[in-house]
């Protein structure tokens, strides 16, 4: 009898340790996350008939999200934000769609390849409506997505709008005449145009603003979807890049520091060093003044460069993000001021200030004290200028167009480098003897980092080439380039190319050789992206993969071993990517999983999630992934933004009451309402009745951890089919 009660209470106490890891995986990840609020007004309370109103749209957007707006290609991979209107005689619509108040712009040259508008923080829309009777009810549903690149989610959502509190005065407003074309687009139902266009930012000075509720969900039944653009997935475009992390300041800082670094030893710079300190040293009778004097010298030398970062921030700090990163005129500035840097280092010509300025501030320098100190600091920079300049510049440019401290940050890291081996040298100026003699190295460096900047100047090339579509600069010719211009410089570290001024290598010094090894490997990896290799480490500056001439890894991975050849539904319009055989319907995977005797895979993605896109890249085409997703699972794909309207039949009632039309949104009402979760990416493994086998998996680029979640789900189907 104790026995029994023993093992009651065994029994008793696992099934409470069970229950309660379920509840604690449920807070996890069942919660439907809404990081927006909308709220909806008009520019009047009081119209006449015939005249019009604007209705205004506002939404505030929790920290860490952004908005797609409404004004890009639909063709792009986003789902745009797009405003049905229920249709009746008391209104009519003005304009094709509202117009986005203050969107940002943004060219994604990684994931879309093109540019595309979002808002963060604010987002406003503003639609004009004519006012045909009293009493106009006017109806409204949005459509939207909202991202996270902090969280990895992205969350397809809807609102509905009512506008009912204009009240109709007395009096006709006189009628403004429109032809019949203008008249046929103001009464359409405008849920989404199709066209790329340029729209300028509405302006209304209108004060009197009439405050509309938000109405969640009063709707029984949505309004058809009459979107008629049907969205398709490029798998070459969109699986086989990843995207750089933004806002790294700390990474950019630590490179302008290595800039700084690399300054110091040009041949500009370098001699310097010694003439600089004997400045301190001979000018001070007393060591304490020369270290103060010192100490203030690498202060001025850190404060005019950071004041060249103010200024430049202030002319091409974040507001000019836009235009550097979208139009063609900056980026083929920037490329020819690379190219011409690159020919400087080359020894081709020297870049340099007009030699008074120089003479003028030396002669200032040598009144002595702390103004001559700081002359002395302005001389260094102006000389130097040769070789520094192109470096300098390097730096402010790949800060031009982020935050506006970025480029101070920038010029801060880069001084703080190149002023603290003067100031430690003129502090203790025995150093002096440990350092190297200047010689020929002193112009390799400059043709190394000449090197460099060609390589850095098709990258702005790149960018107007992708913007304006000119197909002059498609991945394989860049790739091409990076590796001619590697596999020289590889040449040059051995000696087989000298350039003008550059000294006769009579041996190969050991660190040369070192360089060539690593320089030609860097050549040998570069090579392999012109068969299709993704070249991950260098996605951020390579053209998309979609634009590649000759891709094997697409053309194997899309061979007959890996590509089913039984048309799956929806399979005209949806591919997954990597080869990967898989479905689009829920009930055709599960049946077919069934038949295979395998557990499914479930994706919750969609055409607009950029996380989406990167888990594919970084996690889904690791081979020990790939392996698990093609061998030991059925894989079904269920896109959440899917215009695609479905047959009445296949209609499904949300618990609020609404009608779900569209794939997209059955797709989404079945992730909400069966696992509570509205964000995307989000993947299942679930055995043949739709159970779960695992806990889910959102966004997690570690591949280990998603082999795992892979393995654990694959054990548990293994274990309940015994």
């Amino acid at each position: 009898m104790q026995r029994n009660q023993l093992t009651m209470k065994k029994i008793f106490l696992i099934s409470l340790i069970f229950v309660f890891q379920i509840l604690i995986h449920s807070s996890v990840w069942a919660q439907l996350l809404r990081p927006i609020q909308w709220e909806s007004k008009t520019s009047t309370n009081e119209a006449k008939v015939g005249e019009t109103v604007e209705l205004i749209f506002t939404a505030k957007i929790d920290e860490g999200w952004y908005l797609y707006s409404n004004d890009f290609d639909p063709n792009l991979g986003p789902m745009l934000t797009s405003f049905e209107f229920t249709p009746n005689d008391t209104y009519s619509l003005v304009g094709k769609k509202p117009t986005p108040v203050g969107a940002k712009k943004k060219f994604d040259a990684e994931i879309w390849n093109g540019e595309y508008t979002y808002f963060t923080k604010t987002a406003e829309f503003r639609q004009k409506i004519k006012v045909l009777k009293e009493n106009p009810k006017i109806h409204a549903t949005a459509n939207y997505q909202v991202c996270s690149d902090e969280s990895g989610k992205c969350i397809p959502l809807e609102d509905d709008f009512n506008f009912d509190g204009i009240k109709v005065i007395g009096g006709v407003a006189e009628e403004k005449k429109l032809d019949e074309k203008s008249k046929n687009q103001a009464n359409s139902n405008q849920s989404q145009d199709l066209i790329k266009e340029e729209t300028k930012p509405l302006e209304t000075t209108n004060p009197n603003i009439v405050q509309v509720k938000t109405d969640s969900a009063k709707s029984n039944e949505e309004q058809p979807t009459t979107n008629n653009q049907q969205l398709t997935t490029n798998s070459q475009q969109t699986i086989l890049t990843n995207k750089p992390p933004t806002g790294n300041l700390l990474a950019f800082m630590l490179a302008a520091f290595l800039s700084g670094l690399a300054a110091l030893i040009t041949p500009c710079v370098f001699p310097m060093i010694p003439m600089t300190v004997s400045f301190f040293t001979k000018k001070e009778k007393s060591r304490a003044a020369g270290i103060a004097k010192a100490l203030f010298f690498g202060a001025s030398i850190v404060g005019i460069y950071v004041l060249i970062g103010v200024l430049f921030a202030s002319i091409f700090g974040a507001d000019s993000a836009n235009l550097l990163a979208t139009h063609w005129l900056p980026n083929i500035f920037f490329f020819i001021v690379f190219i011409l840097f690159a020919l400087s280092f080359f020894g081709m010509f020297e870049i340099t200030l007009p030699s008074s300025l120089s003479t003028s501030l030396d002669a200032k320098a040598e009144k002595g004290g702390y103004l001559g100190a700081f002359f002395m600091a302005l001389t260094l920079a102006v000389v130097s200028f040769s070789c520094t300049g192109p470096i300098v510049g390097t730096v402010l440019v790949e800060a031009a167009g982020g935050q506006f401290i970025k480029p101070v940050l920038g010029m801060l890291a880069f001084s703080s480098a190149f002023a603290i081996p003067f100031t430690f040298f003129a502090i203790f100026p025995s150093w002096l003897q440990s350092l190297p003699k200047s010689g020929g190295w002193l112009n390799s460096v400059k043709v190394v980092l000449g090197f460099i900047e060609l390589a850095l100047a098709f990258k702005f090339l790149s960018v107007a080439d992708q913007v304006y579509h000119w197909g002059i600069l498609d991945r394989h010719v860049y790739i091409a380039i990076w590796t001619a211009i590697s596999f020289t410089m590889g040449l040059y570290f051995l000696g087989k190319i000298q350039l003008p001024h550059d000294s006769p290598i009579s041996k190969l010094s050991v660190p040369r050789l070192l360089l060539a090894i690593a320089t030609f490997a860097f050549t040998v990896y570069l090579f392999t992206g012109m068969f299709g290799a993704p070249l991950k480490a260098l996605a951020g500056y390579l053209p998309p993969q979609s634009t590649l001439d000759f891709d094997l890894t697409a053309m194997k991975l899309a061979s007959p071993t890996n590509v089913s050849t039984k048309q799956v539904k929806y399979g005209d319009r949806l591919k997954l990517p990597h080869g990967l055989q898989g479905y689009f319907d829920l009930k055709e995977g599960l049946q077919a999983a069934k038949q295979a005797g395998k557990p499914l895979f479930i994706d919750f993605t969609g055409h607009g999630c950029v996380n989406c896109r990167e888990m594919e890249a970084n996690v889904w085409s690791a081979p020990e992934v790939l392996k698990r997703l093609q061998e030991d699972y059925i894989v079904v794909a269920l896109y959440t933004d899917d215009p695609l309207e479905l047959p009445e039949s296949e209609w499904v009632t949300a618990k609020n009451g609404k009608v779900k039309k569209t794939m997209g949104k059955i797709n989404l009402n079945y992730q909400e309402e069966r696992f509570g979760v509205n964000s995307q990416p989000f993947y299942l493994l679930l055995d043949h009745n739709q159970d779960l086998l695992t806990p889910p998996k959102d966004y997690d680029l570690n591949v280990g951890n998603f082999v795992a979640f892979l393995d654990a789900g694959l054990a548990e189907f293994k274990k309940r089919k015994l």
